[in-house]
């Protein structure tokens, strides 16, 4: 969120970086091409941008193609203009964007392509820690992980594997990085030796499930000063909300199954999520008091 109330969005299926203002109106910040993903601020004032290449968008059922499903606006095939998968560079501005890196080093010590980068934070050494997506080709899928990277270092792979890896957010401190896991629901916390250095791991949380066919997913997440961790719920739909030792607090619902990531006000006290098959961005205040 900006000084201004603003909040910046990634539209993956128009390939843009949206800025919504207070009173709701939308205006384009940058022109990304492909498919942008997550998106973190830089101390420098630029903007990183997980660009995942692009898909096509349309109604699919959802969660799968079964009795019961519900239709949503999905990605359904390979996009009309593809761009390489890779973590862009946008200027402060949003008028110029730059490739700032399209492979890493993994944990073999060997250089790979990126696949499906999707979200990215900010550590206060000026690096950025970022999840690797899934790349899909016909019924196989692969497994990914957790990257470290800097603006002149590259990106190298901390962790490896991980099941479908993406929302990434630090504790207050900078003590731990967690990482949520979409497919298995769960929440993993990693102690932070030092920067893109990591120590003993272990499941922090898992979210539930529930929607149609009692499907459960965990996406994007945050944490707010407090330490509590909250993370974008897919198939119940909304955010459920854990303390900073794992215990489950509570949630707060939403009537988008498709719930993919969650953000804080600079104060703290406004929680936005986003709702992508429906396509809004949703404001609770206090939402705290909000939680059930």
């Amino acid at each position: 969120m900006s000084s201004d109330g603003s909040v910046l969005v990634s539209e993956i299926a128009a390939g843009r970086i949206s800025r919504i203002q207070p009173d709701g109106r939308v205006v384009t910040f940058c022109e990304t091409g492909g498919g942008p993903n997550g998106i973190a601020w830089l101390a420098d004032g630029r903007l990183l941008v997980c660009q995942n290449g692009g898909q096509s968008f349309g109604l699919r059922p959802w969660p799968l193609d079964i009795p019961g499903a519900i239709p949503l606006l999905l990605p359904c095939g390979p996009p009309e203009h593809p761009v390489t998968p890779q973590l862009q560079l946008v200027s402060a501005d949003g008028t110029t964007t730059s490739t700032l890196a399209t492979s890493f080093i993994s944990t073999a010590g060997e250089e790979l392509p990126l696949a499906r980068p999707s979200d990215v934070c900010v550590d206060d050494a000026g690096g950025f820690y970022l999840t690797e997506g899934i790349a899909m080709r016909g019924r196989m899928r692969g497994m990914t992980g957790l990257l470290y990277g800097t603006l002149d270092g590259g990106l190298r792979e901390l962790v490896y594997p991980l099941e479908l890896p993406n929302g990434v957010a630090l504790s207050p401190d900078g003590g731990t990085v967690y990482v949520a896991e979409t497919r298995t629901r769960r929440v993993w916390e990693f102690e932070v030796l030092g920067p893109g250095r990591l120590g003993r791991g272990r499941t922090f949380a898992t979210v539930p499930t529930g929607g149609p066919m009692n499907f459960g997913g965990a996406d994007g997440l945050c944490v707010d000063a407090a330490g509590r961790v909250i993370v974008a719920t897919i198939g119940a739909g909304g955010v459920t909300v854990f303390a900073p030792d794992g215990e489950l607090l509570g949630a707060i619902t939403a009537d988008d199954p498709m719930t993919t990531n969650a953000g804080l006000s600079q104060d703290g006290r406004s929680l936005f999520i986003t709702l992508a098959s429906s396509g809004r961005l949703v404001r609770v205040d206090d939402w705290a008091d909000a939680l059930h």
